[in-house]
C-alpha cells in the first residue's frame, strides 16, 4: 500500500479539447487519499463558457446542455483550490495535460493556486516504462477488469488511482512513497507546463522556436522585443508568468 505523508488528490479532467491556451474544462474528478487511508470525491460539470466541439463531445459525452446551468471555472475554483489544498497531485498523462490545464483555468479565474513544493506522480509514465499501455488497457492489465464509464472524469480518476495501487504490488522496486515512485520514474524539472522553457545545468532554456536551446535570460537582453511577442502571442498564461518571472529576476540583477 502506498504510505502517505500528506493527502494525495488524483484528478481528471474532461474538456473541450486539448490547447491549453483556448480550450476549456467541462468536468473534473478529483478522488483524495489522505494518510490514514480514508478517501474522500469530489466530482463537478463546469460551463466552459464557450461551445463543446462535437468531437470533444463524442469522446467524454458532455454536451452543451449538459453544462448551461453548471458553473464556470471561476466560480467553482475556490471549492476546488480548498478541496486541493495542501495535496500532492496523481493522474494519468497529468503532468503534462491534467496539471497544465487546471492550472491554466485558475490563472485565468485569476485565484492563486500555487504548485511549489507538490510532488506530481504520473501513472502513465509507470506504465510507459513498464507496458507501454492506454488508460482503459493499463486499468485491463493491472485490475483484471473493464474500465466502466470510461471518459467520465470521476471513473477515470478512481481508475488511475487503482491502477496506481496494483503498481505497487506489481513493482516493489517502485517503494511505497512518493519519494521511492518518483525517485525510479525521475522527477521531471518543470518551468512551465506547456515546455516552452526547460532547466539545463540550472539555467531556463528556449525549448521551441529560433532560439530553441538559448538560455532565456541571454535571448530577452539581446531582443527585448521578444518578449513583448511572447506575451501577445498565443501562449498559455502559465508560460507568461514563468518569462516575466524570469525577466523580472534578471532586471534585479542587474540593480
Amino acid at each position: 500500500m502506498l504510505k502517505l505523508t500528506r493527502p494525495l488528490a488524483f484528478i481528471d479532467l474532461e474538456t473541450t479539447g486539448t490547447n491549453l491556451g483556448t480550450d476549456r474544462i467541462v468536468e473534473i474528478g478529483m478522488i483524495k487519499i489522505l494518510p490514514d487511508g480514508n478517501q474522500s470525491t469530489k466530482r463537478k460539470l463546469i460551463n466552459p463558457e464557450m461551445p463543446i466541439p462535437q468531437a470533444s463531445a463524442d469522446i467524454h459525452g458532455i454536451t452543451d446542455e449538459m453544462v448551461k446551468d453548471a458553473p464556470t471555472f471561476r466560480q467553482a475554483a475556490p471549492d476546488i483550490r480548498q478541496f486541493l489544498d495542501n495535496c500532492d497531485l496523481g493522474g494519468y498523462n497529468s503532468n503534462r495535460f491534467d496539471i497544465p490545464m487546471l492550472v491554466e483555468e485558475f490563472l485565468r479565474a485569476g485565484v492563486e493556486f500555487d504548485t511549489k513544493g507538490r510532488k506530481f506522480v504520473d501513472v502513465q509514465k509507470i506504465f510507459h516504462m513498464m507496458e507501454q499501455r492506454t488508460l482503459s488497457a493499463a486499468y485491463k492489465f493491472y485490475c483484471q477488469q473493464n474500465l466502466e464509464g470510461a471518459h467520465s472524469a470521476e471513473a477515470d480518476a478512481r481508475a488511475t488511482k487503482e491502477i496506481l495501487d496494483a503498481q505497487l504490488e506489481r513493482y516493489p522496486q517502485l517503494g511505497t512513497t512518493l519519494d521511492s515512485i518518483l525517485k525510479f520514474t525521475g522527477e521531471e524539472v518543470i518551468v512551465d507546463f506547456a515546455r516552452r522553457f526547460t532547466m539545463e545545468k540550472g539555467v531556463e532554456v528556449f525549448n521551441f522556436g529560433k532560439h530553441k536551446g538559448r538560455p532565456v535570460t541571454e535571448v530577452l537582453k539581446a531582443e527585448p522585443q521578444y518578449y513583448d511577442w511572447m506575451m501577445r502571442g498565443d501562449f498559455p498564461l502559465h508560460t507568461k508568468q514563468k518569462l516575466t518571472e524570469i525577466l523580472n529576476r534578471s532586471l534585479l540583477k542587474k540593480q
